[in-house]
């Protein structure tokens, strides 16, 4: 029996999702755009340019145990790569804004890759979503909004940021600090 203060490895849990990467080149044009967006006076928490990725699905707290199993599954997926265009910045809800994020268009290809994702995932357990996937790139959390957030979405209204080409997916394990989340490769998955 683990005595006070001694970890005990079967209960350590991950923060875990999967993610497919973005470019250098768009995630630097995204940089620039918050530098735009930081002139608003809304509140915000800023994604880091080189943290900015696509989440296909947020695994949430997984038993450490279970990971060679998650692993296991996503390695099985088979999949083609397949083009994605970063379009224009905008929020999640213009109502009660809580992410502003960059839009992308990739075909209906993150739509079937999350349905394989799941299909893999749901006998280990992991919950369908039950939302339709919207591909996006989170850039900024709202913590307080303001409506100048509107008129600096509305400056760069015209704006698009790139395309690339999604190679293949990560499982990413994220640990929260209180300076931002940091990311840690756990399998990468090649097509």
């Amino acid at each position: 029996m683990p005595f006070v203060g001694e970890w005990n490895n079967s209960t350590l849990m991950v923060r875990a999702f999967v993610a497919l990467e973005l470019s250098d080149e768009i995630r630097a044009q995204l940089g620039a755009a918050q530098e735009m967006l930081k002139q608003c006076n809304a509140r915000m928490t800023w994604v880091e340019p080189e943290n900015i990725h696509i989440t296909v699905k947020f695994l949430d707290e997984v038993d450490n145990e279970k990971i060679p199993h998650v692993k296991s599954a996503l390695a099985s997926i088979a999949f083609k790569p397949f083009s994605v265009k970063a379009g224009a910045i905008t929020v999640n809800n213009p109502r009660r804004p809580f992410t502003v994020w960059c839009a992308l268009e990739d075909g209906g290809q993150g739509s079937q890759l999350l349905r394989l994702v799941e299909d893999a995932l749901s006998p280990l357990g992991f919950t369908r979503e039950g939302r339709r996937f919207t591909p996006h790139a989170t850039i900024a959390r709202v913590k307080r909004f303001d409506p100048s957030l509107f008129k600096a979405l509305n400056a760069i209204s015209t704006s698009t940021y790139g395309d690339c080409l999604i190679t293949g997916m990560k499982l990413k394990e994220s640990t929260l600090t209180p300076q931002g989340p940091v990311y840690e490769d756990l399998l990468e998955v090649a097509w």
